[in-house]
């Protein structure tokens, strides 16, 4: 809630009587901070502004307010005008060259990563922020671009060094030709706290989105889960989704999540009889000019029967049916690309291409089987099968009846409810078929699969006045079914069409206000994921409510183009997505690494990074496809995982380098555990964007080992208050995961060599060392066989001569201790332990049902 406004006067009136003196100053075309110039040449139609002449007032919570308020003095607007009105605005800046700069920009309408340089001209198209190093002031400078009334804003590159910032309103019925507060500027010395004080300041101004520490999260961000989506595709259906949930189970490692992916809607495409599904589909691509025809579950979910899956006559899945659906799609899919490159380069005879293709599909129909009787499928439409004893509440209450830890299932849908959006006269809603319109922004981003058959297809939009009414009809169907959340994806195509709805602001807001009513009232206000969402537009108007979201780009099982490198050169790619994203959106949401695959043959570089990202584990296994080994070092048996406190972040020495194809960087990502740091060092060389060819490829010639270092002070242990006393220890033990080595270093040591092979990585636990007496040195680790041992540790408390731990989990047991214990006891019982003269004392504990995998550990010196 706002603060009354006499109350908010009173304190902003104190604050600003005792407001420092701007560190930013805008003097003969140069914008300086503490005296260094950051950009020069600024033309005269740039203005700067200080925060408090801008914002006066704000809905934030009074705490935000008053933080931000006596931060002010460190930021301000940048802002400029033209002579003419116009729905798109370009101005230079001005210019900057040998400044290390990071960046983000959007390389697809829905996926940002990183970009780094050090002049204007080295920046991207549709970039959404730029972090300078100033070594100077050995500070750190951040320029946003924001919102200002119906416009959003995005940086591209210029001409000699010149920073371009590009204002658009996205209709060209809303018009402009001045602007006061399009772009933020903030300064720091400290990179972490920058973003967290900038995008601060923004939520205030702005009032149109809410920061992550406003918000509660989905519980699930502790939890194991699995997603469909690469098991399945487009033919997920109850029984495949049985026996994968089944299969886990009996594997000791129970979902506490689901989520059900594209495939379970019904839809069809413009042509088709309203009232029936589409066939066969497989693959994504085939279902984007599909849309929504009503808002509950498609056929195959609706014919499911209450118990059919729980009594001895269940029915048979064969895991190997939707992966020979997936290869016969796949030929589909290049028999028709062959056969668009044939039309392209001239031949007109293409009649063979169109007989082989007919013959595909006919083998594809035959590989899904003869249709059920018509009299079911009529019984279906009729609507025979609503009763609880069919479709989607049945199935989801036997999943529960079946697989006792299974808290929660979501569903997928794409923003406008299906890719195409929702299909005019099939629902009580006012909806249109509405032309998409690519902005000349993304023309300088990616091609994209998505994009081409949207545009080809148009959307049907339901109006933005029934934003409210048209999530509603959705969400409240799927919560009384037993759904508790749903994945949104494709959230960027709005910008596509808002022309004739107020432009792309205001056709947003509407729709996320919509979207987080209907999210309030179905979903306890946390139970959804957002997914291809990387845009300001999302994060600065859609955050009100949404907790939580994917920060990278879809995990790649495989290049879709082809792969220079077998598997490997997109799993790095990855990685650098999720850890630079975070450093923003983990500003107004919890970061999700997304899924992968446990068989993958990189599935434990992915695992590695998933087990210190501090989010959810969450895989997209093939049903008969996993690795439980690899698993079992993520995920604890009650399906709850040794989560980090925080979000990982690329250390300080990467900000400003190129961990992907510069041949000699390593990335580094930091977090913090209850009682310990830890540091992940991954060999991501080998592929990024190529910025002539406007895509992400292969550079071989960086597959290479790769050598580095790591120092304590990669971790930056004040981000957590109670993590500051960690960071002034005088020494630390350290663990390394991979290596299964111990060494104790001090903050004034030298850094850890590293060398790690390509598609490999080393995680470093740093736990300080805690005298109890002139020789007693003692440090926990907890247990060495999950990727994440320090996120075991629950409890820990030093006596005078003992040590009492309370470990979560199953497996090997280590600490580093300068001398034997005495006795050691696990839950009140002595036991043996093994301990040796470099220190290292171990035992093992038992995963114990009854006690929720708890261990007390008590080492008597």
């Amino acid at each position: 809630m706002a603060p009354p406004n006499d109350l908010a006067n009173s304190i902003f009136h104190v604050l600003k009587s005792s407001e420092r003196h701007n560190l930013f100053e805008l003097v003969d075309g140069k914008l300086c901070v503490t005296n260094v110039p950051l950009l020069t040449e600024i033309p005269r139609n740039v203005t700067f502004k200080s925060f408090s002449s801008i914002c006066q007032s704000s809905d934030a919570p009074l705490p935000l307010f008053e933080r931000v308020q006596s931060l002010s003095f460190k930021g301000g607007f940048l802002g400029f005008s033209k002579d003419e009105s116009s729905d798109r605005l370009t101005n230079s800046l001005g210019k900057f060259s040998g400044r290390d700069f990071l960046s983000i920009f959007r390389f697809k309408t829905w996926w940002s990563t990183q970009w780094v340089g050090n002049s204007g001209s080295d920046l991207q198209m549709e970039t959404q922020w730029i972090l300078f190093d100033v070594p100077e002031t050995k500070s750190y400078v951040v320029i946003i671009p924001i919102i200002e009334r119906k416009f959003r804003s995005a940086f591209h590159p210029g001409t000699e060094g010149h920073v371009m910032i590009c204002a658009e309103s996205g209709s060209t019925q809303e018009k402009s030709s001045s602007f006061d507060a399009i772009a933020y500027v903030h300064v720091s010395e400290n990179p972490y706290n920058l973003m967290k004080e900038a995008y601060s300041a923004i939520r205030v101004h702005l009032d149109t989105c809410r920061l992550l520490e406003e918000k509660s999260v989905p519980s699930l961000i502790n939890k194991f889960g699995w997603c469909t989506w690469d098991a399945f595709y487009l033919t997920v259906e109850p029984t495949g989704i049985w026996h994968g949930v089944k299969e886990f189970s009996d594997g000791g490692l129970s979902p506490r999540f689901l989520i059900i992916d594209d495939g379970w809607q019904s839809i069809n495409f413009d042509g088709q009889n309203p009232n029936e599904d589409a066939k066969n589909l497989v693959l994504g691509g085939t279902q984007m000019t599909a849309r929504l025809h009503r808002f509950d579950e498609c056929e195959k979910f609706r014919k499911y029967r209450s118990g059919s899956m729980l009594g001895l006559n269940s029915s048979p899945f064969d895991p190997k049916k939707p992966k020979m659906l997936i290869s016969k799609a796949i030929e589909i899919e290049f028999a028709e690309k062959a056969r668009n490159k044939a039309a392209k380069s001239g031949i007109t005879d293409l009649s063979q291409y169109d007989v082989q293709i007919e013959k595909l599909y006919r083998d594809l129909d035959e590989m899904f089987g003869r249709e059920e009787e018509k009299t079911s499928i009529q019984e279906c439409v009729n609507g025979s099968f609503k009763s609880e004893n069919f479709g989607m509440k049945a199935f989801t209450r036997d999943l529960r009846t079946n697989f006792k830890g299974l808290d929660d299932i979501y569903v997928w849908h794409a923003l406008c409810g299906a890719w195409g959006g929702v299909r005019p006269g099939t629902t009580h809603l006012d909806t249109k078929i509405v032309p998409c319109k690519l902005s000349p922004g993304l023309g300088g981003t990616m091609e994209d699969l998505a994009v081409v058959k949207i545009v080809e297809g148009s959307i049907g939009l339901v109006h933005p006045d029934q934003a409210e009414e048209f999530y509603d009809s959705m969400h409240s169907y799927l919560s009384k079914v037993g759904i508790t959340g749903v994945k949104v994806d494709v959230i960027h195509t709005l910008e596509y069409v808002s022309e004739d709805y107020g432009g792309r602001v205001g056709l947003a807001k509407a729709y996320y206000k919509g979207l987080s009513k209907s999210l309030a009232k179905n979903f306890n206000g946390s139970g959804l994921i957002s997914s291809m969402q990387q845009c300001n537009d999302f994060f600065l108007l859609g955050t009100q409510e949404i907790s939580m979201g994917r920060v990278g780009d879809d995990f790649w099982f495989q290049d879709p183009n082809g792969d220079p490198m077998g598997v490997y050169w997109l799993q790095g790619v990855h990685m650098i997505h999720c850890a630079y994203n975070s450093l923003w959106m983990g500003q107004f949401i919890q970061p999700d690494w997304d899924m992968f695959q446990s068989d993958h043959l990189c599935a434990k570089f992915h695992a590695g990074s998933r087990a210190i990202s501090g989010g959810p584990v969450y895989v997209s296994d093939s049903v008969g496809g996993h690795d439980f080994n690899l698993l079992k070092k993520l995920v604890f048996p009650d399906g709850t995982i040794p989560k980090c406190i925080l979000s990982a972040l690329p250390t300080r020495d990467c900000l400003f380098k190129n961990p992907l194809f510069d041949g000699k960087t390593i990335l580094k990502i930091w977090n913090i555990n209850k009682y310990g740091g830890v540091v992940g060092a991954f060999n991501c060389q080998g592929a990024g964007w190529d910025p002539k060819e406007k895509r992400i490829k292969g550079y071989p010639q960086c597959y290479k080992p790769v050598s580095g270092s790591v120092p304590v002070s990669d971790i930056e242990w004040d981000q957590k208050k109670e993590a500051t006393e960690m960071g002034e220890s005088e020494e630390y033990a350290v663990y390394f995961s991979e290596a299964e080595k111990l060494i104790l270093t001090t903050s004034n040591s030298e850094a850890i060599p590293i060398t790690i092979l390509p598609s490999t990585f080393e995680i470093f636990s740093f736990v300080p060392v805690k005298k109890l007496d002139r020789s007693l040195k003692f440090a926990p680790f907890g247990l060495t066989n999950m990727f994440n041992s320090g996120g075991t540790i629950q409890g820990l408390v030093y006596n005078k001569s003992s040590v009492e731990i309370e470990v979560k989990g199953g497996g090997n047991f280590l600490a580093y201790s300068s001398v034997s214990p005495k006795r050691c006891y696990l839950n009140g019982s002595e036991v043996g332990f093994n301990w040796s003269e470099n220190g290292k004392l171990g035992l093992y504990l038992p995963w114990i049902e009854e006690a929720s995998g708890i261990s007390k550990v008590d080492f008597v010196f």
